[in-house]
């Protein structure tokens, strides 16, 4: 696989964080079969975006120093304000509709509070490629489920943010299993597998009220899922060699 560079992040990010595509002289529009349909899960997936990254810093820190890669860090960091942006994009549109934001949810308490206990970059690495990857079918579903300009200005900017996310997460994911031997690669691979695919499940069964408002039942849900997890963390992506890597000729993003 074709990595990139932390310089070549840190420059990506600041780069991207000066372009605006969302038109807030837009009116929010949006009926209440709109609303009944996607409020709860927007609101939930706006106090998710709302983290202050200071654990997964640390971990990053502590990674950066072992592998002698002073600038990840700070590539880590950039990608936390630009998810930041997303929860801050989210609650803007949330308070323009007079809707009250959510201070805490089940779900989002829950990762919180495991995420202290993971100390793992590695860990770390296929949690959030995990969540990335529902998120871009949760954004597209959200676009498609309402009429709402605005709302689908939001939704296409953090769609094109999410792609290079995951691009910098499953870069990140290889190196770490280029560490690895062959044995340890495929017992990685096999939990990461089932990690991926729990965690979907429960991903859709808190949102499927809006999945299926934007035209997604689970059996298409699933076939996407499953299609994410085979481009960023299968064995074929992560035994991939850098002659074979070579031989590809498709755009990053």
């Amino acid at each position: 696989m074709k990595t990139h560079s932390s310089t070549y992040w840190i420059n990506y990010f600041l780069e991207n964080a000066t372009i605006n595509r969302i038109d807030w002289t837009l009116e929010p529009l949006i009926n209440s079969k709109e609303k009944d349909n996607i409020l709860k899960s927007l609101k939930a997936w706006q106090l998710a975006e709302t983290g202050d990254g200071k654990h997964l810093m640390h971990v990053s820190k502590k990674y950066a120093q072992k592998v002698n890669d002073p600038e990840y860090p700070e590539a880590v960091n950039l990608f936390i304000k630009e998810e930041q942006k997303h929860g801050a994009n989210l609650g803007k549109y949330l308070d323009l509709i007079g809707v009250k934001r959510l201070e805490k949810n089940w779900d989002d308490s829950l990762f919180r509070q495991v995420r202290y206990f993971n100390s793992s970059m590695e860990l770390w690495t296929i949690t959030v490629l995990t969540v990335e990857s529902a998120a871009q079918i949760f954004y597209q579903a959200l676009k498609d489920a309402t009429n709402c300009q605005l709302l689908k200005q939001i939704c296409t900017d953090i769609l094109i943010d999410e792609a290079a996310h995951i691009q910098f997460q499953k870069e990140r994911l290889y190196i770490i299993c280029s560490q690895k031997n062959a044995f340890s690669r495929w017992l990685a691979c096999l939990a990461y597998a089932c990690f991926f695919t729990g965690t979907s499940l429960v991903i859709w069964l808190a949102h499927r009220k809006l999945f299926k408002a934007g035209h997604l039942n689970f059996s298409k849900y699933h076939f996407k899922m499953k299609n994410k997890l085979r481009k960023v963390a299968s064995q074929k992506v992560l035994f991939e060699t850098d002659t074979e890597a070579q031989l590809q000729t498709s755009p990053l993003f």
